[in-house]
């Protein structure tokens, strides 16, 4: 299958000197996942964790919700004209009685790394039904200490960031703040969803006790991934979108931003930080 990361030839100017040298890429490919043997979607990927990615995607789209709604996950030999695997593509298979979703899914077939959710009809089609409330999650308090202390672990766990500079990250940790899983990829929803089908894979959905912490922006479909996965905390180092904030808002999601050094916004679900949410229309708490 294809290599996490590629090496090409580069001119490099430093203090005006010039000079050619190999430098490190991250590898972006396509994937196409086909459920029950029928094209679903193709995501441009980081090779890597392919079949994870393939479920955590039905996860956050509502498809499957246990580890035994699948049965096998395989590459498709012959995908290639010649008759040879490229190992880009991969087909689910779900066991008996799990419902198949509309194959449209209102959605262009095709998503960028950039965008999990390109081509969605509206926003009625994406607010999926969740299977594991997290609205009233028991037992899930924080202090803003523990999440201060997360992106430095994230980042000193990133071992191809250090070596490409072009990756996204998301780390599952423990309410604890032990960090509990780790995913890069070109593409930041699809570290996500490497993270919920690992957990899917390994039963252990939903991830009630955890705290998802991504290295980007928190966009919606990350917040729509991390309800879906029954994840009650989203983190991000840079900022929220509106929708993120209007989809934590009504789900119960607690959704922190700008997670840098001891500061933070707090856009949502305060309450698990001894906190009240902003009103309507007025700032973030800080």
């Amino acid at each position: 299958m294809g290599r996490v990361t590629e090496r090409r030839r580069v001119l490099r100017i430093r203090d005006g000197a010039l000079s050619a040298r190999p430098d490190t890429l991250v590898a972006e490919e396509p994937l196409e996942i086909r459920l029950n043997g029928r094209p679903l979607a193709i995501t441009m990927r980081t090779p890597g964790d392919d079949f994870a990615l393939a479920a955590g995607f039905l996860v956050s789209e509502g498809v499957v919700g246990r580890a035994t709604d699948v049965t096998d996950i395989v590459y498709c030999a012959g995908a290639a004209q010649d008759g040879s695997n490229t190992y880009n593509v991969v087909d689910v298979r779900l066991a008996p009685g799990v419902a198949l979703p509309d194959f449209t899914l209102e959605r262009n077939v095709y998503t960028t790394s950039s965008c999990g959710l390109c081509g969605k009809a509206g926003l009625d089609a994406v607010r999926t039904t969740a299977r594991w409330p997290i609205d009233d999650t028991p037992g899930v308090r924080l202090t803003p200490g523990l999440l201060a202390a997360l992106p430095g672990r994230l980042r000193a766990a990133q071992r191809v960031f250090d070596r490409t500079g072009g990756l996204h990250a998301a780390g599952l940790f423990s309410t604890e703040g032990e960090l509990l899983d780790l995913r890069e990829d070109v593409g930041r929803h699809n570290a996500v969803d490497k993270l919920t089908g690992r957990a899917l894979q390994s039963g252990r959905l939903p991830l009630s006790r955890s705290i998802l912490l991504v290295s980007g922006r928190a966009s919606f479909e990350l917040a729509q991934k991390a309800v879906m996965a029954g994840i009650p905390v989203l983190a991000a180092v840079s900022a929220p979108s509106s929708l993120a904030v209007d989809l934590a808002a009504e789900t119960g999601l607690t959704l922190v931003g700008f997670l840098r050094g001891d500061s933070m916004n707090v856009y949502a679900g305060g309450h698990r930080l001894g906190l009240g949410d902003p009103a309507p229309g007025e700032g973030a708490a800080g």
